[in-house]
């Protein structure tokens, strides 16, 4: 039998792909089928020859007589059950970062901080095989793990991928203000904002994906001083589940709640800075700029009630 890629996404399931295995109660189990395999659980064991050739969604019975729905796996349910050495960026995250990120089939992308590759695997599938993603992994063994999770989804070393080891050099990684897009995961991405300002072509964007209220507001306020950004925006996503079952319909007990912060700004043209900002901040939440009633000097003062 013809042994087939695991990146083919349709067709009966050949030797090499990976199939997702769900029992009744949901629990998964990923396998890659080979000729004469077999897979082992404490639900009895079943023959991956009995799975080759089959088509894709059939239902396999166990010797213990458990039924299992056999399904390629999604990106999302991949990335979760990946081996890890950093933590992962979750696909509610990951999903957030290619929409307002922007990334777009041809994109050139550089990503500091690849961790266990799952958000590379999502980066390859979006830029396609027309793009160009350049990776840096700051420890060799992230770096080993990410290139195995990723060749192993695609069934090989992307083509237009470049995994690097090491901290983020953008000299080493191409021509500068050649970059669409720039995404930073790591633990202080504001020490990176003037490199991923060289990097990124006018009107490019960067994209930093941070876990705490302190690196947040750090790597916003770098953005602003450095005046090469437009306005950053930050937010972050919450996903919730919902059980319906007939008139049973109510939100799940459990939800995916804080996975990380989000902060994107887009790069203004060389030589341009970003305009003062027109906007009132809170009292308190500037201290170094002087009494409120000071701000004011150059525009009416607040209205109180009865005035």
């Amino acid at each position: 039998m013809t042994q087939r890629s695991p990146k083919a996404h349709r067709g009966p399931f050949a030797a090499g792909d990976q199939v997702q295995l769900t029992d009744p109660k949901g629990r998964m189990h990923q396998i890659v089928l080979q000729p004469g395999g077999t897979f082992h659980t404490h639900r009895g064991s079943l023959k991956h020859d009995d799975l080759i050739g089959a088509p894709e969604g059939s239902v396999i019975t166990a010797t213990s007589g458990t039924a299992y729905v056999a399904l390629r796996p999604l990106l999302a349910d991949y990335t979760l059950a990946m081996k890890r050495g950093a933590t992962i960026v979750y696909p509610k995250d990951a999903a957030q970062i290619l929409a307002y990120a922007d990334v777009f089939p041809g994109a050139r992308v550089l990503e500091a901080g690849a961790g266990s590759g799952a958000l590379s695997c999502w980066l390859l599938r979006a830029i396609g095989p027309e793009g160009q993603l350049v990776s840096f992994e700051a420890r060799a063994d992230f770096a080993e793990i990410a290139r195995a999770n990723v060749t192993r989804f695609y069934g090989e070393v992307p083509p237009q991928w470049r995994l690097e080891t090491g901290r983020l050099d953008v000299a080493a990684a191409g021509e500068p203000a050649s970059f669409d897009r720039v995404i930073l995961d790591m633990l202080a991405p504001w020490e990176c904002v003037p490199d991923a300002a060289t990097a990124l072509t006018g009107g490019g964007l960067i994209c930093c994906y941070v876990a705490t209220t302190t690196q947040l507001s750090r790597v916003v306020e770098e953005l602003r001083a450095h005046g090469g950004f437009f306005e950053p925006a930050a937010w972050e996503s919450l996903a919730r589940g919902w059980h319906v079952d007939g008139l049973a319909v109510r939100p799940d007990h459990r939800m995916i709640g804080h996975t990380g912060f989000l902060v994107t700004a887009r790069r203004l043209a060389e030589g341009v800075t970003a305009p003062p900002r027109r906007r009132r901040p809170a009292k308190g939440a500037h201290p170094e700029e002087g009494p409120r009633e000071e701000r004011y000097a150059l525009s009416d003062p607040p209205q109180l009630a009865g005035e």
